[in-house]
């Protein structure tokens, strides 16, 4: 029995300003904005390297719950890469917020993080052999 395959996925995150935040993730982490609905805007579509990431207002900001303040140091994205030492570079000089720097974790990966404007701990990985 053939079986059909996921092709993608994508991570929600509900945020206060969508304009706002896709601008972040354009202008600090190098993401495009696909595409923007609602006037004002209250969805966006985001991508980069064949990934996506989509973004949806809150009216009232009590919804916008980052992970780690529900559990301890956890992320709200977690991003592999190929060569973290260069995605570090482009988003440190595209002055996104660093929430921490390059550790080599104990789970095989050498990682850091940034915050966002909602403050979502956003993770940055490239798996070390």
């Amino acid at each position: 029995m053939e079986k059909a395959k996921i092709t993608g996925s994508a991570p929600i995150l509900l945020v206060a300003n969508v304009e706002k935040s896709a601008e972040y993730y354009r202008d600090k982490i190098g993401f495009k904005i696909n595409q923007t609905y609602g006037e004002p805007p209250n969805f966006s579509i985001l991508s980069r390297d064949g990934f996506h990431l989509l973004l949806s207002g809150v009216a009232d900001p009590k919804h916008i719950v980052p992970h780690y303040k529900v559990v301890h140091n956890m992320w709200n994205v977690y991003f592999w890469v190929d060569n973290i030492d260069l995605v570090y570079a482009e988003l440190k000089s595209n002055g996104a917020e660093i929430d921490y720097e390059i550790e080599k974790k104990e789970y095989g990966v050498r990682e850091f993080g940034i915050q966002d404007l909602d403050g979502y701990d956003i993770a940055f990985a490239e798996i070390v052999r």
